[in-house]
């Protein structure tokens, strides 16, 4: 067996607070498209098309995209999904802190999931709060023309009340973005005793400075198809291959 593998093995099986960092790779092994590829969705929309100032520019061609490129209803988790959440059962595995819009750590069973990008799940009113479903929005779409404008609370201007998807656009915060939250964030890291990165290339902000704040004898374990900014980094192990390959190996060596 590959000599990195059994290194990873041994340091999972030893760990009791590894923190999970995860980003599109593990979604695309469920069929969900990724952003950056040759083939992902910027290939086909620019970046601008999911910002805050679009949302509030062109609302129902904003939901339009969303609900075509950005909502995967029929997604399922894949044995990645499923292995963390084996890991977080059996006291391996503390937080999971995903990129991913797609819920499919919780579908899967993991509870501690800090969701850094918000959801695609549910929509909020910009004004009173109020939540709607992702399919009660895609209903709404069919019968009004301003299906985007909360019916629950007004507002002096109708842009004060639109619905807005939970996830975390261009020129938008999430609610982890805040001082306490990234703090919150920051501290987990800090008691990690791993850092086990999925599927991101850790080059957007902030979530790829999270790995900069672990303590430096924690080791890293980051399974990715491509290069990161941390893989020459110390105590590092790198898998450049499937993750569901990789975690069902270091997984079979565990249970043994």
């Amino acid at each position: 067996m590959d000599h990195t593998i059994l290194t990873c093995k041994n340091i999972i099986k030893k760990s009791k607070r590894i923190i999970v960092l995860t980003g599109e790779g593990i979604s695309t092994e469920s069929g969900i498209r990724d952003f950056r590829s040759k083939s992902g969705l910027y290939r086909m929309a620019p970046e601008y098309m999911l910002s805050l100032e679009y949302f509030y520019e062109n609302p129902s061609e904003f939901y339009q995209f969303a609900i075509e490129n950005l909502y995967h209803p029929e997604a399922v988790p894949n044995i990645g999904h499923e292995i963390l959440a084996k890991w977080e059962r059996e006291g391996l595995v503390s937080h999971i802190i995903t990129q991913n819009i797609d819920g499919l750590h919780q579908e899967a069973g993991s509870k501690n999931v800090i969701e850094f990008h918000g959801t695609m799940e549910t929509a909020s009113c910009m004004n009173c709060g109020q939540k709607y479903t992702v399919d009660e929005m895609a209903k709404r779409m069919k019968v009004t023309k301003t299906f985007y404008v909360c019916n629950h609370c007004e507002a002096d201007e109708e842009s004060g009340h639109y619905i807005k998807p939970d996830v975390v656009l261009f020129g938008d915060a999430g609610e982890w973005f805040t001082e306490e939250n990234f703090r919150y964030i920051l501290d987990l890291i800090q008691q990690a005793d791993c850092l086990l990165v999925l599927g991101t290339s850790l080059n957007v902000t902030p979530f790829s400075l999270f790995p900069r704040y672990k303590n430096p004898d924690v080791p890293v374990i980051i399974i990715n198809k491509g290069n990161t900014p941390f893989d020459t980094m110390p105590n590092t192990y790198v898998l450049q291959f499937s993750i569901g390959k990789a975690l069902t190996e270091i997984d079979r060596d565990i249970s043994q």
